[in-house]
């Protein structure tokens, strides 16, 4: 088997010999290029599998080379300084398959050049992916409209990169999904897709959860366990409400990000891993960096390729095809055939604003099916202003009369009760944990904290109240 051809750019002759050495000790071959003008010399007279790129050239910037879309290019690896990181990141956006910073470690360095001449491998073997010009289905989404193909471009174009992508959007939207296409579009596809909700899982355990821990590192620990990083090597990391992790922990995570290396808890080995991170959050990450909750240098390392999902009500008629298809697929599953929305209920589905987007539209539909008398599907949108708002939380419940809400919101609940008279026990529980959230503006650990319960607690009954 040919050895694959990489070229190095680098004006610095210690550094770009240094690179030379480890990469040809590993089995590679080398040519190296100090301007860009060289550069583009050995671009144009051989193919390499990947190129190592210096963005600061004598004659130069090295992200003309990504702007030119050379064909045939190899899989550009930036190297740069943690002062021009924002420029590395620019070159992530142009199509860059990584980014290294100085010093690069000999480990970090191999395994990304690894990473990208498996990529050029695959390409080599494998025919184009485009987008489906007539189907309305792609990687687990349903839709057509211009916001939603907008995603699937972004998909394709950026699932075989190794850059971190940060997904936002409202609460049901598909951001997992949104991960999982990720996954799926990509040569890791043959390998684990992982996912870890960092808002529900225990601070003191969240850690052990993503690195993994040794037998004996603290009370429990019973046997051996490898996290979940380990356990997507090779494969896909998806961080769910990555807004949640404590600070402390924010840290590690910056540290895993920089090195690709991870220790266990209660081990003083460290050990690579491949993992490509893909995270998400339904709260607004500049506010919580604004207010101290999210590290400014970590949101930067997540955030190469931002992916927001629209909401449902932006998705025009979107809605209705997707009310078609998930209603055929629920009255499957519950062994009811051949049903259909009626008019007045397609009327209805199209007036709502759907604050709980695809989540709240299955939810609806489901309970419809499963109550209809015949074959007729008759959907039942609570009117309440809440439930109308764009982006409010929907909820069945009235909700909790509360006074002007003080400035502190560690300060007094003041409720009036007569607005309980008539709920059960389990409805004003629901009401009294909503009404927490949002005075914590979004925070669930803040709001578990406040009712004195843990925020797994919450994220059940949430996850109860949205089945």
């Amino acid at each position: 088997m040919a050895k694959p051809n990489v070229l190095i750019i680098e004006d610095s002759p210690s550094l770009a010999l240094g690179y030379a050495a480890q990469l040809e000790e590993a089995g590679y071959l080398v040519k190296l290029a100090t301007t860009l003008a060289e550069a583009r010399e050995a671009l144009s007279g051989g193919t390499f599998a990947a190129a190592l790129l210096d963005l600061q050239l004598p004659d130069g910037d090295g992200l003309t080379l990504l702007q030119a879309r050379i064909a045939d290019a190899p899989a550009f690896i930036v190297i740069t300084s943690d002062g021009s990181l924002s420029r590395a990141i620019a070159a992530m956006r142009l199509g860059a398959f990584d980014f290294l910073v100085k010093p690069v470690s000999g480990t970090r360095l191999l395994s990304t050049i690894r990473s990208a001449v498996d990529q050029a491998q695959v390409k080599e073997n494998k025919t184009p992916k485009g987008l489906p010009k007539d189907d309305d289905r792609f990687h687990g989404f349903i839709g057509r409209s211009p916001a939603m193909k907008q995603v699937y471009r972004t998909i394709q174009q950026v699932a075989d990169s190794r850059a971190a992508v940060f997904v936002t959007g409202e609460t049901g939207t598909g951001k997992e999904v949104t991960a999982e296409a990720l996954h799926a579009a990509s040569r890791r596809s043959r390998r684990a897709f992982v996912a870890i909700n960092c808002g529900a899982i225990p601070e003191n355990l969240l850690e052990s959860e993503l690195f993994g821990h040794v037998k004996g590192a603290f009370t429990g620990a019973v046997e051996n366990r490898i996290g979940a990083a380990k356990a997507a090597d090779g494969g896909t990391l998806f961080l769910d409400e990555i807004c949640e992790m404590e600070l402390k922990l924010q840290v590690k995570l910056l540290r895993f990000l920089q090195t690709d290396m991870i220790q266990q808890v209660g081990s003083s080995r460290a050990e690579p891993v491949d993992v490509r991170i893909v995270c998400a959050s339904n709260r607004d990450p500049f506010r919580e960096i604004s207010e101290g909750r999210f590290r400014e240098d970590l949101f930067y390392r997540l955030n190469v390729i931002p992916l927001h999902l629209p909401a449902l009500r932006e998705r025009g008629d979107d809605i209705l095809l997707l009310a078609g298809r998930l209603a055929a697929s629920i009255a499957q599953e519950e062994g009811r055939g051949e049903m259909e929305l009626s008019k007045a209920s397609r009327a209805e589905i199209l007036a709502h604003a759907w604050p709980g987007n695809v989540r709240e539209l299955q939810n609806t539909l489901r309970r419809a099916i499963v109550t209809a008398p015949d074959t007729d599907i008759e959907v039942n949108i609570p009117h309440g202003a809440a439930s109308r708002m764009a982006g409010g939380a929907s909820t069945a419940f009235p909700p909790l009369q509360v006074a002007a809400r003080p400035a502190d919101p560690h300060g007094p609940f003041p409720v009036d009760l007569s607005g309980l008279n008539g709920l059960t026990l389990a409805e004003i529980e629901r009401i009294v944990i909503e009404a927490a959230i949002e005075r914590q503006y979004g925070n669930i650990a803040q709001a578990a904290k406040r009712l004195a319960v843990n925020p797994s607690t919450i994220y059940r009954k949430l996850e109860k109240w949205n089945e």
